[in-house]
């Protein structure tokens, strides 16, 4: 185009005046007509490149095929950050590369090309826009007994915004566990829903109260127990949200089993440990929970990065008793998250506090206490691995996508449960816990889960690695 330009201007410009002067002669135009040729044709070719250059930024631009946009640009702190993670995690990556990502590509290349999850997607989900469907899922947490079942869901159940989703789980007649909840999406960013189950197992864990617990200690309690409550969820600046639940929850207990381990009361018979508050009348109480949740991170940017603290408190109360019993659970957590290049590789590190105070003059339950162990907090130990008054930990979390749809985690926390008001908390009186594993994301009312994690006893102690736990299936999100 600037070639055209300048022929263009060449031909409107005013001509020289000898061009109609009589006098100039046919040879003497010739000798002026040569150069002028020539300066043009040099002028087109030193044009060249420049309309070339202008002609392709009119084009399509280059797609992203590789997904590095952005390449020549100056490198970002965060793709720097990024090499750090990337040398520690090698063998992690070799692992979640070659083992568990490529393989599972290619899976599910060639379930898709078979047109297998079309045809599954179309058995267990029916009606007209596929908005209710029976799924079958499985559970198990090496350790405890595994579980099967089915989830069944029915979105705009009668009427746009309402929702049902059941879910019913089984290991036998000794392990039963029933979940129900009915869901209106009041506005876009508001949700009531209205929760309920029930739940009948024997395989508990129970290791004692305080943060000098054994492994060896472990015992088995069976309970039953049943919760019912309504959720008021409310969002509202950048991925902020303010919930309020009002509900009941009761449970009663008996001696358990699992394998070889004993009883909770074989193991009171022994001297290990007393009986825990609660276990022989158990509870039946209302309860009222409020969580405000403060969070940077917009739901439509690109990025995660960004800050969130959650603040959260219970309040129990057992109208059952002779006197008032009860108890008051509190605690706040506070998180950063850096997206190191804004797809989804997330380094975070958070600490959270918590604590359980009675009210009424009676005990708290053993089984409303501060807990850590599962998938709260130190999530290497198993569920209620450690109880206590008050409880404490500090975590660093890395995470990155391996799929569509799942994402690995690396993460390492140094925590335990202390005595009242957080009295005696120390580093010699704190466990360390490690897990890597893998979770779905995109669902919150079944998750799948694949996770391999550990935990020590407190460092006063050595330290000891003597806590493995396993999981894989798809856990229930409500």
């Amino acid at each position: 185009m600037l070639a055209r330009t300048a022929f263009s201007s060449l031909r409107t410009a005013r001509r020289p005046k000898f061009i109609t002067r009589p006098e100039f002669t046919q040879r003497q135009r010739g000798r002026w007509l040569l150069p002028a040729l020539r300066a043009l044709l040099a002028l087109i070719v030193l044009l060249s490149p420049l309309t070339a250059s202008a002609e392709s930024e009119s084009h399509r631009a280059l797609p992203d095929y590789d997904g590095r946009a952005g390449k020549g640009q100056p490198t970002t702190p965060g793709q720097a950050l990024l090499w750090v993670p990337r040398v520690l995690l090698f063998p992690v990556y070799l692992v979640t590369e070659y083992v568990v990502r490529r393989p599972l590509g290619y899976a599910i290349t060639a379930a898709e090309r078979a047109e297998l999850p079309a045809a599954l997607y179309d058995f267990f989900a029916f009606g007209p826009d596929h908005k209710g469907g029976i799924v079958p899922v499985a559970f198990v947490d090496f350790g405890f007994y595994p579980s099967v079942g089915l989830y069944a869901f029915w979105d705009d159940a009668g009427f746009k915004g309402h929702s049902l989703r059941l879910r019913g789980s089984t290991a036998g007649s000794h392990w039963l566990s029933g979940a129900v909840s009915e869901r209106f999406q009041l506005t876009p960013k508001t949700l009531l829903s209205i929760n309920g189950s029930l739940i009948h197992r024997p395989d508990y864990a129970y290791y004692g109260i305080g943060p000098d617990t054994r492994e060896a200690d472990r015992s088995r309690y069976g309970a039953d127990t049943a919760d019912l409550h309504a959720t008021l969820r409310a969002g509202f600046w950048r991925s902020s949200s303010i919930e309020t639940s009002l509900g009941y929850r009761g449970a009663s207990f008996y001696p358990g089993n699992f394998g070889d381990d004993p009883s909770l009361t074989q193991q009171v018979d022994n001297g290990v440990f007393p009986l825990p508050d609660g276990y022989t009348d158990g509870y039946r109480a209302g309860f009222q929970r409020s969580i405000l949740t403060l969070d940077t991170r917009r739901d439509e940017d690109g990025s995660e990065s960004g800050g969130r603290l959650v603040l959260r408190g219970e309040h129990g109360l057992d109208p059952t008793q002779s006197r008032a019993a009860g108890w008051l659970r509190y605690g706040a957590s506070l998180g950063g998250f850096l997206d190191l290049d804004n797809r989804g590789r997330i380094l975070s590190l958070s600490a959270g506090v918590e604590m359980a105070d009675p009210l009424g003059g009676q005990p708290v339950p053993f089984t409303e206490l501060v807990t850590a162990g599962g998938n709260d907090r130190l999530p290497g130990f198993r569920d209620g691995r450690v109880r206590g008054r008050s409880g404490a930990a500090a975590t660093l979390r890395y995470s990155w996508p391996i799929w569509i749809w799942l994402d690995g985690s690396l993460q390492a926390a140094v925590g335990n449960v202390y005595g009242e008001h957080l009295k005696g908390i120390s580093w010699g009186e704190s466990r360390f816990s490690g897990a890597i594993g893998m979770e779905s994301r995109g669902s919150r009312d079944s998750v799948f889960q694949l996770l391999v994690g550990f935990g020590t006893e407190t460092f006063n102690s050595g330290a000891d690695l003597n806590s493995i736990r396993v999981v894989a299936g798809a856990r229930s999100g409500f």
